[in-house]
């Protein structure tokens, strides 16, 4: 066996060599948990499931033990369910931030990945996640933080690109659990990954127990029965101009619109910009206020529309 022959290949995402080895064109780093020394944000890592070796990090901002307690953002990474972590440099960085900006606590999953673990596992360590914090809601769960510090009337769920896609797979299932459940107040879907009628071949690798297209619920909500079952009253979508994702965020905020959903769904978008600039540039003033108004919608129980128009217009 020639173990060097590529027989997959998906750039810039990984290569599949012939004698099952998965190379990925950029490796997943690491950094360690810490104190930042500028915005006072504090990390650790948790193990969420021994069995699976799920894993999660925790932001908190500096607090103190007698303050109010505050929303809790529930985060999915992007990076086309095959890249990405909330332990990488970008990741760590991007969420101190928002720790920081929407004094919000911040839970990022770090779901496993295709191809190793093909899909729909993401979707389903990234539920389990919910799952484990849910248990905190009687402040009797495992995470001190948690049981202590969240506000459990304030949680929202959060992702980028395919991780948006899953926080909206992770909230329908929410809704889908009952009033007993865990109630999820928002949902922030940045530049979100659903699929289409397009033929999409790295879809198709990752998760080979799907027709890959539009009449998969899990990959778009187009043909999901249960979409106005989706569990929050608040969706908040935001697309970049030159995304060739754009099209698919404005229809998913369409389709909420039709479809005996009864919440509210708002959509900004960043004129002139492309996918998920906000984790690829080096914080420009644009990535700025898109935290800042991330951070208001956390604080926010109603959204106020010209608050959001001006965003729209000054994004």
């Amino acid at each position: 066996m020639n173990s060097s022959e590529v027989t997959h290949d998906f750039p810039p995402f990984f290569r599949v060599y012939k004698d099952g080895r998965i190379e990925r064109y950029v490796a997943i780093g690491y950094v360690p948990p810490v104190v930042d020394p500028q915005t006072g944000v504090e990390s650790k890592d948790v193990t969420i499931s021994q069995e699976t070796d799920l894993k999660a990090r925790i932001f908190i901002p500096k607090i103190n033990s007698s303050d109010p307690k505050i929303p809790l953002v529930v985060h999915y990474h992007g990076g086309a369910f095959c890249i990405g972590s909330p332990f990488d440099a970008l990741s760590h960085s991007f969420l101190t931030s928002l720790a920081s900006k929407a004094r919000a606590i911040v839970v990022s999953v770090d779901y496993r990945l295709a191809p190793e673990h093909p899909l729909p596992i993401a979707y389903d360590d990234s539920w389990s996640a919910l799952q484990w914090i849910a248990a905190h809601s009687t402040g009797q769960g495992p995470d001190p933080w948690l049981n202590q510090h969240v506000d459990f009337g304030r949680v929202f769920l959060a992702g980028e690109s395919a991780g948006a896609n899953i926080a909206h797979h992770v909230a329908v299932r929410a809704g889908l659990a009952g009033p007993g459940y865990l109630q999820v107040h928002g949902l922030i879907l940045v530049h979100p990954f659903f699929a289409n009628n397009e033929p999409d071949e790295i879809i198709r690798f990752l998760y080979p127990g799907s027709s890959w297209s539009d009449n998969d619920p899990r990959l778009s909500p187009l043909e999901d029965p249960d979409l106005d079952k989706l569990g929050c009253s608040q969706v908040i979508v935001f697309v970049a101009g030159k995304d060739w994702l754009k099209s698919r965020g404005v229809g998913y905020c369409e389709i909420l619109k039709n479809r005996g959903w009864e919440g509210t769904v708002e959509l900004v978008e960043s004129e002139g910009e492309d996918h998920c600039y906000p984790l690829v540039q080096s914080p420009s003033e644009k990535a700025v206020l898109l935290v800042q108004s991330l951070g208001f919608f956390h604080q926010s129980r109603l959204m106020q529309c010209n608050y959001m128009e001006s965003l729209h217009h000054a994004l």
